[in-house]
Parts: C-alpha cells; structure tokens; sequence
C-alpha cells in the first residue's frame, strides 16, 4: 500500500536515514555506488536517506554491509543522548559539513580555528 504523499515520514526512519548517509559521507562512497552494491537506484538511496521510504531488514543488512558497520549501528544507542546523535547526524548530512569539519579538524589548535569559527558565525547574519 502506498504512503500518502502528505502523509508525515516516521522519526526513526528519518533518523535511520540519517545515520545511512551519515555512514555513506563517512565512508567517501556516493549514493550510486552504494545503490549498486545494494542492488537498487540511487533514487532509493535518496527515499531511504530523507526517511520517505522505510528500509526493510533485507537491505538494511545489505547497506550495513557495504557500509562496514552493524546493523545496530543504524539505530544509534536507544537513550536520551540519541537526540543528541541524531542532531549531529542531521548537521553532517548538510552539503559540504563533512569537508568543512575534516578541513576544521586539520587546523592548528588555537587562534587558526578560533578565527574560522567567528568567520562562520559572521556569515549568518548576512
């Protein structure tokens, strides 16, 4: 039976989509290529990505695999900080938030990094 297109994506399928393109950046793969290795497109990557298709237990195997991470992992911790984790996943899902936190991350410690920063909180309020 079809969704309602109206019809309001779960929390936990949003948030299992998160910690999957979470995983995909992380990994450096694309959604094509994790589509192949799924042995689906890459338009359902994106659908299991944003939470607008539910991921069956099947291919949840299938993307953990390929991903080299358990399934659990998908989950996150079932406790309040998960909030929080999905927050985070929800922030690196943004394009260009993976980059920008590995380049940040290679900065010197200090004055470099701090700069950035009130750089980045400048823009804003552009």
């Amino acid at each position: 039976m079809a969704r309602r297109p109206d019809a309001l994506a779960d929390p936990i399928d949003i948030a299992v989509g998160a910690r999957i393109r979470l995983l995909r950046k992380v990994r450096g793969l694309s959604q094509q290529s994790l589509a192949e290795s799924a042995g689906v497109t890459f338009q359902q990557i994106q659908k299991y990505e944003r939470g607008a298709n539910r991921v069956s237990a099947s291919m949840l195997s299938r993307i953990a695999d390929t991903l080299e991470a358990p399934v659990a992992e998908m989950f996150g911790e079932v406790s309040p900080a998960s909030g929080a984790i999905d927050e985070v996943a929800g922030l690196l899902s943004e394009p260009g938030a993976l980059e920008l936190l590995r380049a940040f991350s290679r900065l010197p410690r200090g004055a470099p990094r701090a700069a950035l920063v009130e750089f980045v909180r400048s823009l804003r309020d552009v």
